[in-house]
C-alpha cells in the first residue's frame, strides 16, 4: 500500500464559516471546533473557542460501530457531545443549531477511508457542526505527540487493544494500514499479546510446548492454580473474556524476569512496532529525514523497559534518524488541534489548547 493523497474533510465539502452571532451566548463564548476523540473503552468530546480555550469537555462510553451499528455508535458520542455543551453552558447541537464551525472526530474503528465516510455522514446527520472531518484514532496520537508550530510531519504507532501506524506529511499525503487484525497482517495490541501468552501457557502445562512460567503466572493472577482452571473458567464464562487484558502487565513482569518465551513475546511485539514506523516512513520518503515517531496506546506508554529498549534498537537500526518519543497527552487534543488546523487558527490557539491538556 502506498501513499495515500492528502487528506480531503470528509462530509459535505463546505468552507469553514465565521462564527455567527445568533445563538445564545455565541458571540462571547464561540465555538470553533467541537473535537472527538472515541476508543474501544471511552469517548472524550471537547468545545474549543478558535483562540484554544477550552469551554467544557464531556466524557462517554466506548465506540464500537461494528458490534452496535452506525447510529448506536454514534448515539455514545452524542453522550458525550452532551456532556460538553452543558459544561460549556451551551445549548444542546443539533440540526439547525449546531454547535461548533468545524467536527473533528478521531475514532477507533474508523480504519478504512469508506468508514470514515460512512462515519462523517452520520455525524454531520446531527448537525453539531457546519463541516465535518472524521479521522483514524492513530491520527490524534500523531497530531497530540507534534511539537508546537510547524505543518504536521511525522508517524505515530499506536498499541492498545490492537496496533495500528499512520503518517502524516505537511502537503496533507498520509501512509496508513487497514489494521483489521489477522486478515490484513497485523500481530500484537494488548488483545493479540494476551491471547499469545495464553496459547504458550496452555501448552508448556499440557507438554506441547517448551516451559514457561507463564503456565503458573497467568492463572496465579486470577487466583486459579493451574492453566487447566483458566481455560475452564474462560470457556465457561466463570471469567469474563475482557479480563484477559489484564495479562499483559503479566506478560511483561514474566518477561522482564528473564523467561524466554515471555521474553520472546515481547520481542515480537517490539519487532512489530518498528515494522510499521519504518514502513511508514519509508513510504512517505522520510527514513533519511529526522522525523518523528510517536508511540501511544496502553502497551506503549506503560513504561515497559524491554518493549522500549527493543523498540529503540531495532529503530535505530532500520531508522537511525527518526526521534522516539512516548505520547503521553490525551488524544482528544490531537482530535482539536486537527480541528484548529482545518480552520487555519493561530499558533497562539494551538498553544493555548497544548496548555490545558498539559
Amino acid at each position: 500500500m502506498g501513499v495515500n493523497p492528502p487528506a480531503h474533510p470528509t462530509g459535505p465539502a463546505r468552507p469553514a464559516r465565521p462564527a455567527r452571532p445568533a445563538r445564545s451566548a455565541r458571540s462571547a463564548r464561540s465555538v470553533a471546533v467541537l473535537a472527538v476523540d472515541a476508543g474501544n473503552s471511552k469517548t472524550d468530546a471537547a468545545l474549543i473557542a478558535a483562540d484554544g480555550t477550552v469551554l467544557g469537555t464531556g466524557r462517554s462510553g466506548g465506540f464500537q460501530p461494528q458490534r452496535t451499528g452506525v447510529e448506536a455508535a454514534v448515539d455514545v458520542l452524542a453522550q458525550a457531545v452532551a456532556a460538553a455543551a452543558e459544561a460549556a453552558a451551551l445549548p444542546l447541537p443539533g440540526p439547525g443549531t449546531p454547535c461548533a464551525d468545524q467536527v473533528s472526530a478521531c475514532l477507533a474503528n474508523a480504519d478504512l477511508p469508506v468508514e470514515e465516510q460512512q462515519l462523517a455522514d452520520a455525524i454531520g446527520a446531527r448537525g453539531w457542526g457546519a463541516a465535518t472531518r472524521v479521522f483514524n484514532d492513530t491520527f490524534a496520537i500523531l497530531r497530540a505527540g507534534l511539537s508546537a508550530g510547524g505543518p504536521p510531519l511525522g508517524v505515530a504507532v499506536v498499541c492498545g487493544a490492537g496496533i495500528n501506524c499512520v503518517g502524516m506529511l505537511p502537503d496533507g499525503r498520509t501512509a496508513r494500514f487497514p489494521a483489521l487484525g489477522q486478515i490484513s497482517g497485523d500481530w500484537g495490541g494488548g488483545v493479540g499479546l494476551a491471547a499469545e501468552a495464553l496459547w504458550w501457557a496452555a501448552r508448556a502445562e499440557d507438554g506441547r510446548g517448551g516451559p514457561t512460567e507463564l503456565a503458573a503466572a497467568l492463572p496465579g493472577h486470577f487466583g486459579l492454580a493451574s492453566m487447566a482452571e483458566l481455560i475452564e473458567a474462560l470457556h465457561l464464562g466463570a471469567l469474563a473474556q475482557r479480563r484477559t487484558h489484564e495479562l499483559v502487565p503479566v506478560l511483561f513482569a514474566v518477561a522482564s524476569a528473564g523467561d524466554p518465551v515471555a521474553s520472546a513475546i515481547v520481542e515480537r511485539q517490539a519487532d512489530e512496532v518498528v515494522a510499521l514506523a519504518s514502513v511508514a516512513l519509508a513510504r512517505l520518503d522520510l527514513l533519511d529525514e529526522e522525523a518523528p515517531v510517536l508511540l501511544g496506546g496502553g502497551v506503549l506508554t506503560a513504561g515497559h523497559q524491554q518493549l522500549d529498549e527493543l523498540i529503540a534498537a531495532g529503530l535505530a537500526r532500520r531508522a537511525p534518524r527518526a526521534r522516539v518519543s512516548v505520547v503521553a497527552a490525551p488524544p482528544v487534543l490531537g482530535a482539536g488541534l486537527l480541528g484548529l488546523d482545518a480552520l487555519g487558527a493561530l499558533p497562539e490557539a494551538h498553544g493555548k489548547l497544548r496548555a490545558h491538556f498539559g
